[in-house]
């Protein structure tokens, strides 16, 4: 099985995804395979108008696919919104899963929390693996400050990625909390 945990948060503009391209850069230096996958509970569009998949889409294809020799992308109408679980299963090609969103499914959170942008937070204590904030919370998961990517990225490393390519040095420095800076 393919590791997935999911980041999230209680609202917009707390900085999930500014995050999670972050965490994603440093997993691709270390040499990890990385797989996301955004929720999004509005609806998207991929395709742009006048291109020839949005042309297929447009003329009612149910399945549009298209194919280069650098990607792969397919488009395919759904009756219901598919599980995450059931998606998962059909990848194969990652050393890990990073969702964003996906709020109430099964898998580890790390949640991501900004004063300016909620009141509380959003996870019960026993969801969350880790919590990026710019408050101080009374959680046993392992806290970090927005400036502090490196260390949680060596926590998602060794929680996720245990028979990762990377030695780690030291990992006593990984847990320290918000700095204090």
């Amino acid at each position: 099985m393919i590791p997935v945990f999911s980041i999230v948060g209680k609202n917009s503009n707390t900085g999930k995804t500014t995050l999670m391209c972050q965490v994603i850069d440093i997993l691709k230096r270390r040499g990890y395979r990385v797989g996301t996958i955004k929720h999004d509970v509005h609806g998207f569009d991929m395709d742009h108008p006048g291109k020839d998949t949005w042309k297929h889409a447009q003329a009612g294809s149910d399945l549009v696919m298209i194919s280069s020799p650098e990607k792969f992308a397919m488009i395919q109408k759904v009756e219901t919104e598919r599980k995450l679980e059931t998606i998962v299963a059909e990848i194969n090609n990652v050393d890990i899963l990073i969702t964003e969103g996906y709020k109430r499914e099964k898998y580890p959170k790390l949640e991501v929390f900004r004063q300016a942008a909620a009141d509380e937070l959003l996870c019960e204590e026993e969801e969350m693996f880790a919590l990026v904030t710019d408050k101080v919370f009374d959680v046993k998961a392992p806290q970090f400050g927005f400036e502090q990517v490196e260390e949680l990225v060596d926590l998602i490393e060794m929680t996720f990625l245990s028979n990762g390519k990377r030695t780690h040095e030291s990992a006593d420095h990984q847990m320290t909390g918000l700095s204090t800076h």
